[in-house]
C-alpha cells in the first residue's frame, strides 16, 4: 500500500490541446479533490483556466479554488518548492485536502528533468509518487512536430498515455499514421483518440503503479512492457542512428539479488544518461521480501517501491528501456553483468 499522492505529469506539444483538455477535466466531478499546478511562461498564470472556472476563490498565494472544487495554483518558484508549498497548505488546513497532483507543463518542456525533479528531492518523493505521464499530440501536426522538433519527439517517447486530440480535423489516413509513428516510438504506450477535450478522467487518472481504490500495486499495468515481435534465434539487436528513439524489455535471468542489480542500474544511468530517457522494471529479488518496482530517468535512478502483497503466478524480472540513440545490444550485456 502506498499513500503518498499521485501526480499526472500532463505535457505536450504548443498546441497540441492541452488548456482544452484540462479545461474539461477540472469541471468533471471525477476531479473534485485535485489540485493543478499550472506551469505557463508569460504573465498569463491561471487566467487560461479562470476564464472557464468563473466561480473561483482566492484561497492562498497564487492559489485559488475552483468552482469544481479543485485547488489550481500557478509555478511561480521551482517546481519542487511549489510541490513542498502545496503540501504543506495541505498539511496545516490552509487548503482543502487534495488526493491527486496535475502538473501541466509548457509546450517546449523536455519532460526527463520535471521527472527527475518529482523523485530526485527527498521531500518530493516522501509525499508524492509518480502516477503517469499523459502527452498529447495534434493529429494534424503531430507528425510534423515529432519530425522536427526534440521536444515533441521526447515527450512522445516517455509518455504512458498518448491522447490524439483534434481527430475531428484530421483525415483518418493522417490519424491512423500518426498511430503507427508513435506505436514505432513507444510501443508500451496506451493510446486514445479524443475529440474537443473530452475525456473520462478514469482513462489518464490513478492508471500508474497503484490502483485507485485498493491503492494495491498492479505493477504490470504500469511497466507497459512494449510487446514486439521476437527475432529468429541468434539475431543480435540493430545498430540505431544517435536521433533515433528505441523502447525494448530486458528480460533478467533467476536468480537475481538486488545487491548486485544496483549498481548496474547505477552505472547504467551513468554511463547511457544523456541518452537514457526511462527505464522502468519489475525485479524479484531473493534477497527482498517482496518484488521491486524501479525507475530511472537520465543519470538518475530513484529509490525503489517494494510491492507487498504482489506475487506473479511465474515470476520474472524484467526491465523496460527508453531511449535515445541507445546500443540495445551494449545495454542488455551491462545488465546480464549480475
Amino acid at each position: 500500500m502506498d499513500n503518498r499522492i499521485p501526480v499526472t505529469l500532463l505535457t505536450g506539444f504548443l498546441g497540441s490541446g492541452k488548456t482544452t483538455l484540462l479545461n474539461k477535466l477540472l469541471s468533471h466531478s471525477k476531479m473534485q479533490d485535485s489540485a493543478v499546478i499550472i506551469n505557463e511562461l508569460g504573465e498569463a498564470g491561471l487566467d487560461h483556466i479562470l476564464a472557464t472556472q468563473v466561480e473561483s476563490e482566492h484561497i492562498a498565494d497564487n492559489t485559488v479554488l475552483l468552482n469544481s472544487g479543485c485547488i489550481c495554483c500557478s509555478l511561480k518558484n521551482e517546481l519542487a518548492d511549489t510541490m513542498r508549498d502545496l503540501f504543506f497548505k495541505r498539511a496545516l488546513q490552509a487548503i482543502p485536502e487534495f488526493n491527486r497532483l496535475v502538473i501541466e507543463t509548457t509546450g517546449m518542456a523536455d519532460p526527463g528533468p520535471i521527472l527527475a525533479n518529482l523523485m530526485n528531492e527527498p521531500v518530493i518523493e516522501s509525499t508524492y509518487r509518480l502516477d503517469a505521464v499523459v502527452v498529447t499530440i495534434d493529429s494534424v501536426y503531430g507528425l510534423a512536430q515529432i519530425a522536427n522538433n526534440p521536444e515533441a519527439l521526447k515527450q512522445a517517447a516517455v509518455a504512458d498515455i498518448l491522447l490524439l486530440t483534434k481527430t475531428d480535423l484530421a483525415s483518418a489516413e493522417q490519424v491512423e499514421e500518426l498511430e503507427q509513428k508513435l506505436t514505432s516510438i513507444n510501443p508500451g504506450a496506451t493510446q486514445h483518440k479524443i475529440m474537443n477535450g473530452e475525456l473520462d478522467p478514469a482513462f489518464i487518472i490513478d492508471v500508474g503503479l497503484f490502483g485507485l481504490t485498493t491503492k494495491q500495486a498492479e505493477p504490470q499495468r504500469w511497466l507497459r512492457a512494449p510487446s514486439q515481435a521476437k527475432l529468429p534465434k541468434g539475431t543480435l539487436p540493430q545498430k540505431v542512428h544517435d536521433d533515433e528513439i528505441v523502447s525494448f524489455t530486458v528480460t533478467m535471468p533467476n536468480p537475481l539479488y538486488w545487491r548486485d542489480l544496483k549498481p548496474v542500474i547505477l552505472k547504467l544511468c551513468q554511463t547511457h544518461g544523456e541518452k537514457l530517457l526511462r527505464l522502468k522494471g519489475i525485479i524479484h529479488a531473493e534477497d527482498q521480501p517482496s518484488p521491486l518496482a524501479i525507475h530511472a530517468v537520465h543519470f538518475t535512478p530513484y529509490p525503489p517501491t517494494l510491492l507487498e502483497g504482489w506475487e506473479e503466478a511465474e515470476p520474472s524480472s524484467r526491465i523496460v528501456i527508453i531511449g535515445k540513440g541507445l546500443d540495445e545490444l551494449e545495454i542488455r550485456k551491462i545488465l546480464m553483468q549480475v
